[in-house]
């Protein structure tokens, strides 16, 4: 991806701006994920074809994720091992999320889809984030 197509997904060119809005979206998107799946467990497993407690269990711990991830995303300059973190576990979630689907879950279709979805939304975040990331350190060089 090049600077000018990151710069106009983030509406900025600014690498600082651009890393900290990344951020914010990852936590926005995966917060109201997180309220989902805390409200909404019973129906949503129903229509995913996934146990309600399983929800309920990552429903929390992704509210507790995107409360770090706003944190992050409200310092001025949010410290680079810290986004490199928050980029990894990112990359790690799609791996394991395509992984259980794999082998393990047996979702309905809609939650097979859902579940390779949030895989690439969450692995694009991984990289916008890395990618800004290195816009800015290259931006201080």
């Amino acid at each position: 991806m090049s600077a000018i197509q990151l710069a106009a997904l983030a509406r900025t060119v600014e690498p600082q701006s651009m890393l900290r809005r990344f951020l914010a979206l990852d936590a926005v998107v995966t917060g109201t994920n997180a309220l989902a799946y805390l409200a909404f467990s019973g129906p949503l497993g129903r229509f995913l074809g996934v146990d309600a407690t399983l929800l309920l269990a990552l429903g929390a711990f992704l509210a507790l994720y995107s409360a770090g991830v706003a944190l992050l995303a409200a310092r001025r300059r949010p410290p680079a091992p810290g986004v490199w973190a928050v980029a990894e576990a990112n990359l790690a979630w799609a791996a394991v999320s395509l992984a259980a689907l794999a082998l393990w879950l047996t979702p309905s279709t809609p939650g097979a889809v859902w579940t390779v979805l949030q895989a690439l939304v969450v692995a694009g975040f991984a990289v916008l984030q890395q990618l800004a990331l290195r816009a800015r350190q290259g931006s201080e060089a």
